[in-house]
């Protein structure tokens, strides 16, 4: 909005000539998305506690019956943020600020309803596994449509470390979009399971995409980096600079011990937004070295349950998600969710290399 009303007065007077910048943009997106959080969540809190809308715990696994009616949906305020924050300063006729954005909402709508049943049947049930998977990918195919339908489609994938390795992959690349975005969206989802261990990696990784859509977007830059040229991507930086700034504000509350939790609604939102800026950046892969803590958190589902099964019953975790297996052997819970930030952040580095390293 800023940028349609206030650049063209430049012409006028030379200071606006400053929202014609991403960069500008972007910083204050971050800010505003961080003060929208950190000034509405304790209303939120507030208003989730009037209601007893709290977090349902299960009695088995790791001990967290002191958790238990710590208010949730934590992720609706994220959400109200960052689409507050990128409506501010996007620029509005930008097709894939609006195809993120409506991905981001739609993932959230998934969430927020599987919390509502959480919450008003007092069990922790909601949504059925294959019912959130079915409209996941739903919400994905549609996504994959749009950026079809665009013209731009590449079906060829960027690999980290590589110059000009780009192998196309063809019809594959379809199926490959609807696992990136359904995936990240769940593995998001699995992480947040204590006090701020999902929104610390959440932001790096964020942090990482706000600079590649930035140069994926910028002509000159991406070439001189070998990196895939998207012509328009370099707006997406002010959905992600929105996307650090929630997070930030969040996990002033959501640090331990938390005074909220996302719920589903911030996850699944989350992870969705993401899958979409990876997939329209066209460093699909890079999100595997980027969000390495996810992606560790969700393998460690797969291989157990996978295991439990061919094995009758063993276990080669003492439990999954990868974050309860260190609980059971003993780990302070802020012991696990710094290390866990840690690693995020030199996997973060790590990625940010590949600029260079290729």
């Amino acid at each position: 909005m800023f940028y349609h009303l206030l650049y063209p007065l430049h012409e006028w007077c030379g200071v606006f000539n400053v929202f014609r910048y991403i960069t500008f943009r972007t910083i204050y997106a971050i800010i505003t998305a961080g003060l929208l959080v950190y000034f509405l969540m304790p209303r939120f809190i507030t208003l989730m506690k009037a209601k007893q809308f709290g977090q349902i715990v299960r009695e088995i696994g790791p001990d967290h019956q002191h958790k238990a009616g710590t208010p949730t949906m934590g992720g609706v305020v994220i959400i109200l943020a960052v689409v507050t924050s990128v409506l501010l300063w996007g620029n509005l006729n930008n097709v894939y600020l609006w195809a993120s954005l409506t991905v981001f909402v739609l993932f959230g709508i998934i969430g927020f309803v599987d919390d509502w049943q959480k919450i008003i049947h007092k069990r922790n049930l909601g949504l059925r596994a294959r019912q959130k998977l079915i409209l996941q990918t739903l919400i994905a195919i549609g996504f994959l449509c749009f950026i079809v339908h665009l013209g731009s489609f590449d079906t060829r994938l960027s690999v980290p470390f590589f110059k000009t390795f780009r192998p196309d992959i063809g019809i594959f690349y379809f199926p490959l979009v609807v696992v990136i975005l359904v995936g990240s969206s769940n593995a998001v989802n699995l992480t947040d399971g204590l006090d701020g261990l999902a929104i610390g990696p959440f932001i790096i990784v964020a942090l990482v995409y706000m600079l590649f859509v930035y140069l994926a977007g910028h002509a000159r830059l991406a070439a001189y980096l070998q990196i895939a040229y998207v012509p328009g991507a370099g707006e997406l930086s002010i959905f992600c600079g929105a996307l650090v700034g929630a997070g930030l504000g969040f996990l002033w509350y959501n640090a331990y011990p938390a005074e909220i939790f996302m719920g589903d609604v911030g996850s699944l939102s989350l992870g969705a937004a993401l899958g979409t800026v990876a997939v329209v950046a066209k460093q699909e892969l890079l999100l595997a070295l980027a969000g390495g803590v996810f992606v560790a958190e969700a393998l460690s589902v797969i291989i157990q349950v996978t295991y439990f099964k061919i094995t009758g019953g063993q276990r080669i975790f003492l439990m999954a998600p990868l974050h309860h297996h260190f609980e059971k052997k003993g780990w302070p819970e802020p012991k696990i969710i710094v290390r866990f930030w840690i690693i995020a952040a030199l996997l973060g580095l790590v990625a940010l290399s590949t600029l260079k390293l290729r």
